[in-house]
């Protein structure tokens, strides 16, 4: 596993919606457009850096959209390879949204990697970049840290930011086999630990 990196900011990044105001990141890369702001406590929280401090796992479990459709999307890697996320029904699906100027979201990368490798054949892992026309940044990012078990898909549009609608990044949604959300984890969170496996045996039983 990678080395944790440290950062400036909170174990969140948040990403608020302000007119003619540019995203705000926790690390030195912003992006270029606005992506929406949530009002939901967890969100608050995780804005004040209550859920822990820097470096530390520490996501806020949500299960207020129990039983929400998966948004039917189209996604590309830096390849140009497509990929729907309804063509992946099925299966259970963790799709987890990032970027690699979010320090948390690159804290967590290793241990969502080595949950793919673990889960194979029992749940998909999909890691969808929020980056803006970064792809070579993100090709590069799976390169430099030999993430053997997730692929660099990109959403250039932020369209999974703008329906899940968390305004923080990184944001971590379980899906069962017939494509409804189980859960939703805002923030960092460890999931090569044991807690992940409790969270997940229902779903994967």
């Amino acid at each position: 596993m990678s080395p944790r990196p440290t950062f400036r900011r909170p174990f969140a990044c948040v990403v608020p919606l302000v007119a003619a105001v540019l995203l705000a990141g926790c690390d030195k890369q912003t992006p270029a457009e606005p992506q929406p702001q949530s009002t939901a406590p967890a969100v608050a929280a995780a804005a004040k850096g209550e859920d822990g401090g820097e470096g530390s796992f520490n996501g806020t479990l949500d299960i207020s959209n129990r039983g929400a459709a998966m948004p039917d999307l189209t996604f590309t890697d830096p390849s140009g390879k497509k990929l729907r996320t309804l063509d992946l029904k099925g299966k259970p699906l963790l799709i987890n949204l990032w970027a690699t100027w979010c320090g948390p979201c690159v804290l967590e990368m290793p241990t969502l990697d080595a949950l793919s490798a673990a889960k194979a054949g029992k749940l998909t892992v999909l890691t969808i970049s929020q980056d803006l026309d970064q792809a070579a940044a993100v090709d590069a990012f799976f390169k430099d840290r030999k993430l053997a078990h997730l692929a660099p898909w990109l959403d250039p549009d932020n369209a999974l930011s703008q329906h899940y609608g968390t305004g923080v990044l990184p944001t971590t949604v379980l899906y069962d086999a017939q494509g409804r959300e189980v859960w939703r984890m805002i923030g960092s969170h460890d999931w090569s630990g044991p807690r992940t496996d409790a969270m997940l045996a229902d779903t994967l039983r």
